[in-house]
């Protein structure tokens, strides 16, 4: 896994043996296995990685009006329930939500305003709610509503 793999070695002496997986991917799933020796003394600790992963077609960034298909799936084994997605979930007004059956979320024609924070949340038979949080970047026109724009003669105009 080198080079996604770390330990913070200046905090080892304080008990802090924590492992750091940067980025982590889809095949990182799985059980880990901690061990440290003191002296005469090993101590372990297992820890479960699971994986969510937000898959966006066509890729980031999305070209505006053109169909974008946004998934959310998960390593955990329990029955899927419900999935939902939140779009700028603290921003005001412009907050959306959207559930649904399966992990998938159609967006028929992209604008401008569907840029930015969206946050997949899978909701499982066994209770477990797992989320994942993304920046949808929009490549599009941003300018003003009126395509027509006034310069003095003499002067630039963008």
């Amino acid at each position: 896994m080198k080079p996604r793999v770390s330990l913070q070695d200046s905090t080892l002496r304080n008990g802090n043996f924590s492992l750091r997986i940067d980025p982590v991917r889809s095949e990182d799933v799985g059980l880990y296995e901690a061990q440290v020796k003191y002296k005469t003394e090993v101590h372990s600790c297992h820890v479960e990685l699971g994986v969510i992963t937000v898959t966006l077609s066509p890729h980031n960034p999305v070209i505006e009006n053109e169909l974008l298909l946004m998934s959310c799936n998960s390593s955990h084994q329990a029955s899927l329930m419900e999935t939902c997605w939140f779009h700028n979930e603290h921003l005001g007004p412009t907050s959306r939500t959207f559930c649904s059956l399966s992990g998938a979320l159609s967006v028929f024609h992209p604008a401008m305003s569907d840029a930015g924070s969206w946050r997949c949340q899978l909701r499982y038979s066994d209770k477990e709610i797992i989320s994942a949080t993304f920046n949808l970047q929009i490549l599009g026109f941003d300018g003003p509503t009126n395509p027509v724009v006034y310069a003095a003669a003499g002067s630039a105009a963008d």
